[in-house]
């Protein structure tokens, strides 16, 4: 009886004492969890799932407004049309549709050789000639596999398997801000899509290049207008590590070749920002980057990231002139109030060159990790 007394009391104490270890170990735990964040480093350490937010009168960024050019590689092989091959007995025939591959599919791997450009793939196709082919494919973030067999295409005296595809895309804009201490950028404010697609184009990397605009088509009623520019490889400043929806992003690696006509500035929260007189900063003389002025017609609030933030128009007779207004080429132009980065322009309206939209700049610094 005093034996099993004892063990009940062993147990009791037991239990207590585990209970006090748990107890005191969540205690603990939760005054060290969270986050730490050194701002002059621009580190994030994210613990327990929570999303850091610093005060907007800490971040500091200098926007740019410097013409870039953009050249992005594809993650994988893209897949943007069908491409019917003549055979010697009249047929027509596409072995990859036939197959089930789809526009907007990425090849990723052929015969477990991962793709990295459209050259390489055209390589293995005719090393294998009419033998089978097993593709990895990645459609809407889903790994398929499908078996195809290439057929010879008379016309090009080579092997097909019946696709347009693509591996890269180049194009001009506008860089919105970097931020010196952690070598930083943004730049668009809007996604680069596949022009055939019209999807989010998926990217393995890419470069940023200095651009010198060479012409200026003015936007009209119903035609948007574009600055033309050119670059070469010798005026790369950065490497693209992410395209989204709110923009590109990446990191500089030659300070020398980035323009801008401000210092650091903080920036505006939607909350902040009023409807009224602005600035945007853009290049479209010679890479000499100007300031001109524009109206915020309309403030749109958004619980969630979008590029649709403001509808601006451009008031400046210069630019007017110059333009017509907003233009393609201009998009990441950082727009400026109240000394502060408030967003980038966007969009402009087909029917109305002299307006479009603009995102919000907490929407491009959330893309880096940093919200306000």
């Amino acid at each position: 009886m005093k034996k099993n007394r004892c063990d009940l009391l062993k147990k009791i104490f037991l239990t207590i004492f585990i209970l006090f270890l748990v107890i005191s170990g969540f205690t603990i735990g939760n005054n060290f969890a969270g986050l730490s964040f050194d701002y002059k480093n621009n580190i994030f350490n994210i613990k327990n799932n929570k999303v850091p937010t610093i005060a907007s009168e800490n971040i500091k960024i200098i926007p740019s407004g410097q013409s870039i050019g953009v050249k992005l590689y594809t993650d994988g092989i893209l897949v943007v049309g069908y491409s019917d091959i003549q055979t010697k007995s009249g047929k027509k025939l596409s072995p990859a549709a036939e197959a089930g591959i789809q526009v907007g599919d990425s090849l990723i791997e052929a015969n477990d050789i991962k793709i990295g450009s459209n050259k390489q793939l055209y390589s293995i196709i005719n090393e294998n000639k009419n033998k089978e082919i097993k593709f990895k494919i990645k459609r809407n973030d889903e790994d398929i596999y499908v078996k195809l067999s290439p057929i010879y295409a008379d016309n090009d005296e080579a092997y097909k398997i019946g696709l347009w595809i693509r591996d890269s895309t180049a194009g001009v804009g506008t860089l919105t801000f970097y931020i010196p201490d952690s070598q930083k950028f943004g730049a668009l404010g809007h996604p680069i899509n596949d022009s055939d697609t019209n999807t989010l184009l998926k990217i393995k990397d890419g470069s940023v290049y200095s651009s010198k605009i060479i012409s200026i088509e003015q936007g009209t009623k119903g035609k948007p207008g574009e600055l033309r520019g050119i670059f070469s490889q010798s005026d790369e400043f950065g490497k693209i590590d992410k395209n989204t929806n709110e923009g590109i992003y990446g990191k500089i690696i030659n300070n020398d070749k980035i323009g801008s006509v401000k210092g650091a500035m903080g920036v505006a929260k939607q909350s902040e920002i009023k409807e009224g007189p602005a600035k945007i900063l853009t290049s479209i003389d010679d890479g000499n980057i100007k300031e001109y002025d524009i109206e915020i017609e309309k403030i749109n609030y958004q619980t969630k990231p979008g590029s649709k933030s403001m509808v601006i128009r451009v008031t400046d007779k210069e630019l007017l002139e110059k333009t017509g207004g907003i233009v393609q080429g201009m998009s990441g132009s950082p727009i400026i109030q109240n000394d502060k980065v408030v967003g980038a322009v966007t969009h402009v309206f087909v029917n109305r060159p002299d307006m479009g939209y603009a995102i919000y700049i907490e929407w491009m610094l959330m893309q880096m990790g940093i919200c306000i």
